[in-house]
């Protein structure tokens, strides 16, 4: 039972870094070079699916304090810089969207849509972190407590943060390449495929320096799994360059919302059967077994919240359907 609640927990993880990535990704997108109205398009586009999606956010942090006490107490005791940082993101972003609409002042409305832009890099940089510990180990000492927060001050740990930005920039504007106006949309794919090759380039480099890393390759349990990280997200990523050039942005949000589940996927999978790996004492580390509650509160758990994912799918396909046209009224090209 604990490993499908730990695969229950990477899919609600994986659902919101999908779904609330194409959220930041628009909001690192709010530059001044779109001009006023061209951000004001942009957060149409995105308003109907912005606070639905951070529900999976909850649901997720939910089912990690019910299901993995154990693990939520070290891994945001251990992380919480990262942790913090992340949700700092999410609150700015939430206000900024919220509050940008109130003055009708331009010069206030730039401010906010400053501030949605840096929530937006604290968010997305916060979470590639926090992936990163996982992958490289955390200092978990005999106690069962980390000790410190210096391992997240890593080489592995900044490029696979940036690469995680870079990722979902190219979400945010294939959304916007799906949604905006026919002219609008256009010149944002243009902006996606653009910057493609700077997401390819940020991949390479997190892997390089993974590699290179003694913390990583000590980690990592099964490194044919880890291998496979780098392998897919390039692969979803030329494959999102691919539809973006014959002006199929659907399927390049399919493949950019591929690229950045695979990272929950993958890691939970390199590092199983254990969820925190020791770099400072090997038998210290935390298997997933351990981790999770007892089997009467995960059955009791899974009364309570099971019935959340359908939900939830069918919550986000309802505002799909209903929302489904571009901006401008008309129906976007999906296939």
């Amino acid at each position: 039972m604990d490993l499908a609640w730990y695969a229950v927990l990477g899919l609600f993880f994986s659902s919101y870094l999908v779904l609330a990535g194409y959220d930041y990704g628009v909001g690192l997108l709010l530059a001044r070079g779109i001009g006023p109205a061209g951000r004001r398009e942009a957060l149409t586009a995105l308003g109907p699916f912005f606070l639905g999606n951070e529900v999976w956010l909850v649901a997720a942090m939910g089912i990690l304090f019910g299901a993995f006490p154990l693990l939520e107490g070290e891994l945001l005791a251990g992380c919480y810089p990262a942790v913090v940082g992340a949700l700092v993101g999410v609150i700015l972003v939430t206000v900024g969207v919220q509050l940008r609409s109130r003055p009708s002042n331009e010069r206030i409305r730039a401010r906010w849509d400053r501030v949605v832009m840096i929530g937006s890099a604290l968010a997305a940089l916060g979470w590639g972190v926090l992936l990163a510990a996982l992958l490289q180990g955390v200092p978990l000492q005999a106690d069962g407590h980390v000790a410190g927060v210096t391992h997240l001050a890593t080489p592995f740990a900044a490029a696979a943060g940036l690469a995680m930005v870079t990722v979902v920039a190219v979400h945010g504007a294939t959304f916007l390449a799906l949604r905006l106006s026919a002219e609008a949309a256009t010149v944002v794919g243009r902006t996606a495929r653009r910057l493609v090759p700077v997401a390819l380039t940020a991949v390479a480099v997190a892997t390089v320096v993974g590699l290179l890393s003694a913390r990583v390759r000590d980690s990592v349990q099964r490194p044919a799994v880890a291998v496979l990280l780098p392998v897919l997200l390039v692969a979803a990523l030329l494959a999102a360059r691919a539809a973006l050039a014959r002006r199929r942005p659907g399927l390049a949000l399919i493949a950019t919302g591929a690229a950045l589940a695979l990272p929950v996927v993958l890691v939970g999978a390199a590092l199983w059967p254990y969820v925190l790996v020791s770099t400072t004492d090997p038998g210290a580390s935390l298997a997933v077994a351990d981790a999770a509650a007892s089997t009467p509160t995960l059955r009791l758990l899974g009364w309570v919240a099971l019935p959340l994912l359908p939900a939830l799918l069918g919550f986000q396909a309802m505002c799909w359907w209903v929302f489904r046209g571009r901006t401008d009224g008309r129906a976007p090209v999906y296939w």
